[in-house]
């Protein structure tokens, strides 16, 4: 029996806001039920959940939410896997579908976020390292890799903060986000400086929301109808391989890189044929790092592909249209799902403003450190 394609027939976001007067389950339940709306079906035609969820990782987010839109009896999985936990739901999902156990599936990614620094809590016994040997806080996890990048290739600051000012940009035409608001250049480069070179608005933004995604088999797309339907052509999970390197700082580059081939094998597709990405900008030295990760440039071009408009709205390969973490916000466990939601409303056409004309093929790529990186590549259905 061969696999059935698995395809994207419904799916949705919430704005991205701080919300500290509802809850998690509540917060899930939006959305899960402005992607039920999208792909015209109900909760009892759903036959599983996969949850993303990461603060309340051990809390049943998964039933919680199905006591808010209707509890059926279906099985529920929850999974937690950092900042790639939304897209590890929705490839749950997709293996459930490829097994043939389900046709039709849901799959949400929701976190209430709190504010402050992320990372560097804990260290176990004795004294801590914490700012002896490196720091576990990501700000400066993804500010060592960029002055490293820097130390390899010559990347500037101006260049680092360039990926600030288009996601800013491309999130002025995206309702969806946290903020629309332009940050030129200067703005960019005397905000506060967090960790070299990574200012405050170079960081992401701290957000309370959720996303969510109807899959389902080829067989079900065509009983529903395949018009607005998305190919998912590729999903892959990665974790960290072994390899020679500085032991006090994490690695950032290696799982995306593995995940990356891993992708692009499994869809039959190279980074020429992408025509968008939304890709991991939890910092602005991140996205510069991500650029050459995914292959689209080399590694020593990234601070140059952004410096000429490559990565912008109308250039070669556009990144994070949406306006990315940096702008559109970050709420952990619904941000691999919200990349879908991007990629495949451009896919289907219905971007409005910021649609990147005559889109095929877009990837998703999210990394969440300890390692998980998870890449999903999607294709337009003719």
């Amino acid at each position: 029996m061969s696999m059935s394609d698995v395809y994207v027939i419904g799916v949705d976001m919430i704005k991205f806001g701080r919300f500290p007067e509802t809850s998690v389950p509540k917060l899930g339940a939006e959305s899960a039920r402005l992607a039920l709306a999208d792909a015209g079906l109900k909760i009892q035609d759903m036959q599983a959940l996969y949850c993303g969820n990461l603060a309340q990782a051990g809390a049943m987010v998964g039933q919680r939410i199905l006591a808010e839109i209707g509890q059926t009896g279906i099985p529920v999985t929850n999974c937690a896997n950092a900042c790639a936990t939304g897209a590890t739901a929705l490839r749950e999902g997709w293996m459930a579908i490829k097994a043939s156990v389900y046709d039709l599936v849901l799959c949400i990614g929701v976190e209430q976020m709190g504010r402050g620094l992320l990372g560097g809590k804990g260290h176990g016994k004795g004294i801590s390292t914490e700012g002896l040997l490196g720091s576990g806080t990501m700000p400066c996890v993804f500010a060592e890799a960029g002055m490293e990048h820097t130390r390899k290739y010559g990347t500037t600051f101006e260049q680092f903060a360039q990926v600030s000012v288009k996601n800013h940009h491309h999130s002025t035409m995206n309702n969806k986000a946290m903020y629309q608001i332009e940050t030129p250049l200067e703005t960019v480069m005397n905000a506060e400086m967090i960790a070299y070179p990574n200012t405050k608005l170079m960081c992401s933004v701290n957000v309370d929301g959720s996303a969510a995604a109807v899959l389902c088999s080829e067989k079900k797309a065509r009983e529903l109808g395949m018009g607005r339907a998305v190919r998912i052509k590729a999903s892959v999970l990665t974790s960290d391989p072994y390899s020679e390197r500085n032991l006090t700082m994490p690695d950032v580059n290696s799982c995306t890189q593995l995940a990356a081939k891993a992708a692009y094998e499994m869809a039959g597709v190279s980074a020429s044929d992408v025509d968008l990405v939304e890709l991991h900008d939890c910092f602005a030295t991140a996205e510069i790092l991500h650029y050459g990760n995914l292959g689209l440039c080399p590694p020593e071009d990234a601070g140059k592909f952004v410096q000429d408009g490559n990565s912008a709205l109308g250039g070669r390969t556009p990144v994070n249209v949406s306006g990315g973490l940096l702008s559109k916000g970050h709420p952990l466990g619904a941000t691999g799902i919200a990349n879908v939601y991007e990629i495949s409303t451009h896919l289907r056409g219905e971007a409005g403003k910021r649609q990147v004309e005559g889109a095929r093929i877009g990837l998703t790529h999210v990394i969440g450190l300890g390692s998980a990186c998870a890449i999903h590549i999607l294709e337009k259905v003719d």
